[in-house]
């Protein structure tokens, strides 16, 4: 029978309906009569000082001050895709224009984009290019254009702008109020001599301050890369409500840290342009107050970039070591179960074995956890992040097996699971802190994701939650009967699923869809019900039937307040989902030949199936005893691994949720297979055992 996994769902699609929204946006200012973008493409906060820019520190003390991810459609944003993005809205790509100037042609007083047809081409199935400057006309305004670059920023579908100048000498002092929207490019932050740029680049926005009229708002933003590596540019703006705030949007969820389309999205709410559908950005919101000496508030931004920087230089290194030890453990684990040592040999070999095992499964757990101190604010922050997650892994396995608990099969391996599922549930719950440039989280630089579950953190909060859930149920089975674990299951699970789903938490698609029928297997194995192939298929349509009305909740809001979740609900009913698919089904098959991800999948599924699964020389029938010891551990790995193969089909990050869920579910087995094996020598043998692995073989 289904009819308890069908109640679960049905009771989870209830929560997450009745309490479906998003967080509270903070009211707008009145229009502005002049709405003022001032394009530094490349430049950041640490190019920004009281004695070099002297501008750009002024206009920051009044204004607003926040990071800026510039993240468009490749790895590297070169300035025509910052502009094109600021036109279109959303993520954007000059296409051609990257290696080669863009150029115009004057008509009257304005000014057209030459070639604007082949740059609308490249961004098929991207943003509309001239979104902006279509809405200001259609609002009955007119746009000024200092720049090329500004003039793709502010030109309609057309690439046409009212009012043009080649640069901020050339154009009269009586068309900067010509037109309610101007946009200005006052040259790039790049090279060598970066200061002088900077410096130049700072003259330039005074210069372009002294001649705007006094009602105007003002944006500065280093709108794009303009180097061979990615940074957090800088934001920063003027207006009411904006002196002595960090500056944040809806669109990251962050006090002090917006996206490329946020700026479009602000410069219509300036003027008071009515927001189109295809406007993928959020206003601007400068919420959260900063430190009262802007040097303070400075040096905090800087230190974020510093964090994004040893996150992106240390995060190939750390999952080619995390896949080395990974494999190591399989190896080691393997000779290790074959060897037939009696004695306290053969206890020590068991003993280091389950405790390297334990290790290796609390590494997830220690890369958020790390972030809870502030390593990036240091001299050394890459050795004070390695250092950090060392320490941490050492007290979360401390916490595991020096409990009382130590002396179940399944109890130190629990432990971990729990904290590391308590602290992603935490997280979300708190904003998503700990997951930002967390090197099992995500980056501003690569811009997947800036709040909420990512692909990576899903497959650990799965599978920890499952596994936990099992640990639980394990222990209350005996003391309380089925139904109280049956019960614990679920509201375990029932919470992580809340937790992910939601929009004002996790927000995760494709997360949902892949725990559903996994926290419904381990349900029905603990209920003691067979688990068929028939109500799997029924469990993931569910899972998919429940994300989808949750997306078409969030598609009945404003545009401007719908998650992705809305927007591409929004693309199924206009029958434009079809590129978005395609490019999220292409990037998830090219995840199986990921060099560093695919090892972790064969050596932990080859281990798990011929060393521990497998009775005889290999693995002793090691994990069957595990069964039989602790029964509930099958409901949980059946769940986890049923989650992980859902997830990376449904998932553009494909091969890496079956990656990080077996790399916490197999080393967390293995401890609970040694542990059972220490259990069965020591039941068998008189002598006494190492201290911390004696067992009560009746207890699981």
């Amino acid at each position: 029978m289904l009819k308890g996994p069908i109640a679960v769902i049905v009771s989870l699609a209830l929560t997450l309906l009745a309490s479906y929204g998003s967080p509270a946006r903070a009211a707008t200012a009145p229009p502005a009569r002049h709405a003022v973008l001032i394009g530094v493409p490349g430049l950041q906060w640490s190019d920004v000082s009281q004695a070099a820019t002297p501008n750009l520190w002024r206009l920051a003390r009044g204004g607003a001050t926040g990071l800026l991810s510039v993240r468009a459609v490749g790895r590297l944003t070169c300035p025509g895709d910052g502009w094109a993005t600021v036109s279109a809205g959303a993520r954007s790509a000059a296409g051609p224009y990257c290696r080669r100037p863009i150029t115009v042609s004057r008509s009257g007083t304005g000014a057209v984009v030459n070639d604007i047809a082949t740059i609308r081409r490249a961004n098929a199935g991207f943003g509309t290019i001239g979104l902006f400057g279509d809405a200001v006309r259609r609002a009955g305004g007119c746009t000024t254009a200092v720049g090329p670059g500004a003039a793709l920023a502010a030109g309609d579908s057309g690439g046409r702008v009212d009012t043009y100048a080649p640069d901020i000498a050339a154009l009269p002092a009586g068309d900067w109020a010509r037109c309610a929207a101007t946009v200005v490019d006052a040259g790039a932050v790049a090279g060598s001599d970066r200061a002088s740029a900077a410096r130049r680049a700072d003259a330039a926005v005074g210069t372009v301050l002294a001649r705007l009229p006094a009602d105007a708002d003002v944006l500065v933003a280093g709108i794009s890369d303009h180097d061979r590596t990615p940074h957090l540019r800088l934001v920063l703006a003027t207006g009411p409500g904006t002196a002595g705030r960090y500056l944040g949007s809806d669109s990251t969820r962050r006090a002090d840290m917006v996206i490329l389309p946020d700026l479009t999205a602000t410069l219509m709410a300036w003027l008071g342009v009515p927001t189109p559908a295809a406007l993928i950005g959020t206003p601007l919101l400068p919420d959260a107050s900063r430190p009262a000496a802007l040097d303070s508030a400075v040096r905090d931004l800087r230190s974020q970039d510093v964090a994004a920087q040893t996150h992106r230089d240390l995060l190939p290194r750390f999952f080619a070591a995390f896949v080395v030890v990974q494999v190591l453990l399989y190896g080691s684990a393997a000779i290790a179960l074959r060897l037939r040592w009696a004695g306290r040999r053969r206890t020590r070999i068991l003993a280091a074995t389950r405790l390297t095992a334990l290790v290796a499964a609390a590494i997830p757990v220690s890369t958020y956890l790390v972030n809870l101190v502030p390593w990036w604010r240091g001299a050394h922050p890459l050795p004070s992040l390695v250092a950090g997650i060392m320490a941490v892994d050492a007290l979360v396995v401390a916490a595991a097996v020096c409990g009382p608990w130590r002396r179940w099969v399944l109890g130190p391996g629990t432990v971990i699971a729990g904290v590391t599922a308590a602290v992603l549930g935490a997280d979300l719950v708190t904003g998503s802190h700990l997951q930002l440039n967390s090197l099992m989280g995500y980056s501003p630089l690569v811009g997947g994701r800036y709040y909420g579950m990512g692909n990576i953190a899903f497959a650990v909060l799965a599978t920890s939650t499952l596994l936990a859930a099992a640990g639980v149920a394990q222990w209350l089975e005996p003391r309380r009967g089925r139904r109280a674990a049956v019960a614990a299951v679920l509201a375990m699970t029932f919470t992580a699923a809340i937790l992910d789903s939601w929009t004002a938490w996790g927000s995760d698609f494709g997360g949902l869809i892949a725990f559903v029928p996994g926290l419904a297997t381990t349900a029905l194995l603990v209920s003691g019900r067979r688990v068929s192939f028939i109500r799997l298929q029924l469990l993931r349509a569910a899972g998919m039937a429940l994300v989808l009305g949750v997306a078409y909740l969030d598609y009945l809001r404003p545009p401007a307040q719908q998650t992705h979740m809305g927007r591409f609900f929004g693309q199924l009913v206009q029958g434009n989902a079809l590129p978005w698919l395609e490019r999220k089904f292409t990037a998830m098959v090219h995840t199986f030949g990921n060099p560093t991800l695919l090892p972790i999948v064969v050596a932990a599924f080859l281990f798990l199936l011929l060393v521990l699964h497998r009775p005889g020389r290999a693995g002793a029938g090691g994990l069957q005893l595990a069964y039989d010891r602790a029964p509930m551990l099958r409901a949980g790995l059946s769940g986890a691994f049923v989650t992980a193969l859902v997830g990376g089909a449904v998932n553009d990050s494909g091969i890496a949720v079956p990656a990080l869920a077996l790399a916490v579910a197999v080393p967390l087995a293995l401890a609970a297979t040694v542990t059972a094996l220490q259990s069965r020598e020591d039941t068998a043998s008189p002598a006494r055992p190492a201290p911390g692995l004696t067992l009560r073989p009746a207890e699981g």
